[in-house]
């Protein structure tokens, strides 16, 4: 109680308890050069089949555009490719164009920085370092993200009613100005002239190309299916969902789904927070976040493994209206 415990004393095998079991494999965060991350992800993402040897149903079959891509995004690609093996200055062998535009992105994000602050940063970057010495920045914050959009880091938005009923899309509802159900004005100002504002805005991070890429890359590919080669094999311990009676039982009921171990499983979480973290405001914004249950229990629960899918606006909870906002995460599911 006086001196406290000898700092060196982290094994508790001093008083007779069992040795300690084995750790689960350590994830090296030594990072290489940012120039190889890069090349490999886009090396992985380049990828195109030969063919569709199984018949599997492709993005073209489901309403949205073929897996084969066209001439203007190969252009594009070949351009991103080319971005992430371009030096930021002449000699510079350690920081891409394209590792600096992710790397700035992430510290916005990460101060939480408005895009005419990051402009004026971009801006400052630029007349101490000018492109006639050979720097290559970007000149804003819409250029890195017209950038990431060849990548696939992008979202559709979603017009909502402003009391939960309707989604304003498919072919029944995305060119109505009114609600059908509440006969609401979808618009804030209906006679504004040119374009008009929404009254809410529903964002959907599409999951069929995240899933796709899972399987793209030579990193996690091989983590999709750690469930089925990884499991815990001591009785009467639980290291993963797949140790539990609620796995086992799903597998017992559905054995054509369990016996393909690249099968996908995913548990949903939603809750609500306030986005401007201020309690004294009333405002409640909603998060649909998926976890892939495929991965090794080191992963699946890491901030990185979740899949942002639905960020649900406010200011109030949608609460048994949740339903209407899930139907794009639904449908997809159903196609998956």
């Amino acid at each position: 109680m006086r001196q406290g415990w000898d700092p060196r004393y982290k094994i508790w095998v001093e008083h007779g308890e069992p040795a300690p079991p084995t750790p689960p494999p350590v994830i090296d965060n030594t990072r290489q050069p940012l120039m190889s991350d890069m090349t490999a992800l886009l090396n992985d993402l380049s990828y195109i089949p030969p063919n569709n040897e199984h018949n599997e149903p492709t993005q073209g079959d489901i309403g949205e555009t073929s897996n084969e891509p066209t001439q203007a995004t190969r252009n594009e690609f070949e351009e991103l490719y080319a971005s992430a093996n371009e030096e930021l200055y002449p000699g510079c062998d350690y920081v891409t164009r394209l590792d600096f535009m992710a790397k700035f992105t992430y510290f916005k994000a990460k101060g939480r920085l408005t895009d005419s602050i990051f402009n004026e940063m971009l801006e400052f970057f630029q007349n101490v370092f000018p492109i006639s010495k050979g720097f290559k920045l970007p000149p804003s914050y819409y250029a890195i993200k017209k950038t990431f959009k060849t990548i696939g880091l992008g979202y559709e938005s979603i017009h909502a009613c402003e009391h939960d009923c309707c989604l304003f899309r498919g072919d029944n509802n995305k060119d109505l100005d009114f609600c059908p159900v509440c006969n609401t004005s979808r618009w804030k100002d209906s006679n504004t002239p040119g374009k008009k504002v929404p009254k809410k805005v529903l964002r959907y991070f599409p999951i069929i190309p995240r899933l796709q890429r899972l399987y793209k890359s030579s990193h996690t590919a091989k983590d999709m299916i750690w469930h089925a080669t990884g499991k815990c094999t001591e009785p009467g311990k639980m290291q993963h969902p797949v140790d539990g009676g609620a796995w086992k039982k799903f597998d017992t009921k559905y054995p054509d789904f369990a016996k393909e171990p690249r099968n996908v499983r995913l548990g949903l979480a939603a809750d609500g927070f306030n986005p401007f973290g201020n309690l004294s405001q009333a405002y409640n914004m909603w998060p649909v976040i998926l976890t892939t249950y495929n991965l090794p229990p080191w992963l699946c629960m890491k901030e990185s493994s979740f899949m942002l899918t639905l960020l649900i606006p406010g200011p109030k909870s949608p609460g048994k209206d949740i339903d209407v906002y899930l139907r794009p995460l639904i449908e997809d599911l159903k196609v998956l």
